[in-house]
Formats: C-alpha cells, sequence, structure tokens
C-alpha cells in the first residue's frame, strides 16, 4: 500500500495509508500514514465497535491537512494479537460412518446460517456453504493418501480458493457458536486449526500435497505459512 500510495499521488490522488509494519512504512515513506499496531488483517482495529474504527479514520483523514510530508503518525493504542483459540461449543457427531470433518462441518450448518442472516457470507471462491461438506470429503481422501491430481477432483479445480472457503464457513459460523466480545485478531485461526476437525483435515492434505511433489502454490496457501 505504501508504494501505491506514491503511484496514486503521482496521478494526482491524495492518499492516507493504514499501516501495520512500521519499519515498512517508515522505508518507503508514503506521503502520509497512520501507523496502527493493530493485528494484521484489522485495519480499523475492534471488530464491531464503531466508536473505535471511526477515531481510526478519523485520525487517518486529519493527516490530509499536514502542511508538508512524509506525514507518519500513531495510533495511540496498541491492540496484541492472541493465539488462544475460540472456545466454542461445538455439536456432538451425529454421523460415525461420515469422515469426522465432513460430519462436524454439516452440524455446524445452522450456526453458519444465522450468521449469514446477519452479516453475510465470503464464502463463495470456489463453492458455497453447500459445497463445504463435499470439499472436505475430497481433503480427506487426500489426507489419506489420494494423489491430489490422479484420484480426486477438488472443487473449482483450485486448491487454495476452496480451502478459503471452507475456513471462512467455520470462522462465520463461530461467530454464533463463542459467548463474549468478538474474537481477537488469531483466536478464530487456532481456533480452525488447532481444535476443529476441519482444520485438522486441511493440515494433513496439505501436507500430504506437499509429500506428492504438488506445485508449491497449489498447496502451501492452504493454509497460513506459519502454520
Amino acid at each position: 500500500m505504501s508504494v501505491l500510495a506514491h503511484v496514486f499521488e503521482a496521478a494526482g490522488l491524495s492518499t492516507v495509508v493504514l499501516a501495520s509494519m512500521k519499519d515498512v512504512v517508515e522505508a518507503v515513506a508514503p506521503p502520509r500514514a497512520l501507523f496502527c499496531e493493530f493485528p494484521l488483517g484489522r485495519p480499523l482495529g475492534k471488530p464491531l465497535d464503531t466508536d473505535f474504527q471511526t477515531d481510526v479514520l478519523h485520525r487517518a483523514f486529519a493527516l490530509l491537512d499536514a502542511e508538508s510530508g512524509p506525514a507518519l503518525a500513531e495510533h495511540p493504542e496498541v491492540i496484541e494479537a492472541t493465539e488462544e483459540p475460540l472456545a466454542c461449543a461445538m455439536p456432538a457427531r451425529f454421523d460415525p460412518n461420515l469422515p469426522a470433518a465432513v460430519d462436524e462441518a454439516r452440524g455446524i450448518r445452522k450456526a453458519y446460517d444465522r450468521s449469514v442472516a446477519k452479516r453475510g457470507t465470503s464464502v463463495g471462491r470456489s463453492f458455497d456453504a453447500d459445497g463445504v461438506p463435499d470439499a472436505l470429503a475430497v481433503f480427506h481422501q487426500i489426507a489419506e493418501g489420494a494423489h491430489w491430481k490422479n484420484d480426486v477432483s477438488i472443487p473449482g479445480k483450485n486448491t487454495v480458493a476452496a480451502a478459503h472457503d471452507i475456513r471462512t464457513y467455520y470462522e462465520e459460523a463461530a461467530l454464533e457458536l463463542v459467548e463474549g466480545p468478538p474474537p481477537g485478531g488469531r483466536q478464530a485461526e487456532a481456533w480452525y486449526f488447532d481444535t476443529t476437525e476441519a482444520g485438522k483435515t486441511m493440515l494433513a492434505a496439505r501436507k500430504a500435497m506437499a509429500d506428492q511433489e504438488a506445485p508449491f502454490g497449489f498447496w502451501f496457501y492452504m493454509a497460513p505459512g506459519h502454520r
């Protein structure tokens, strides 16, 4: 974003960057930037907190009044990222004859539907919510030894988009399963990969694809790099 800010400014557009990495914004020096020490992926800080998010935007737009640049300001509040998994009450197994991840995905469908009714959804890169159990069945086969290319058909032919849809389905459902305030920056990620059957299946399928020497881009980005 800091580099693009220079491009847009050269075209006559005024810009303000919400920066998450201070060393990067200091090195690139966009004309105006507000450094916010918030969890990555949350440039406005606190989900569902209108007052806090409005304050971030007011501080950012105030930089348009700076007499000279580059102008770099810092938001006064620091929000620490936490990796403690969410505490979600998951439904009991319904059909023990199904792979655990498939049964689990079916079990949280009502929670997902409640979330969609309130907030909408980002599921849909490769398939909609109805396709999540079938996609998990495919990745379960890969995790169990099926060849990712020769033995199965990956929905949408795009492993990364499919992984995104499955994870989004779960994290949106989690908003209806968890009690208390909105989760911290990494809590939903930790919950999904560390505690759910779907997350474990996707990590196992990812490793299997790597072992099968699938192209790097087909498996690596199915999960965050540190996993």
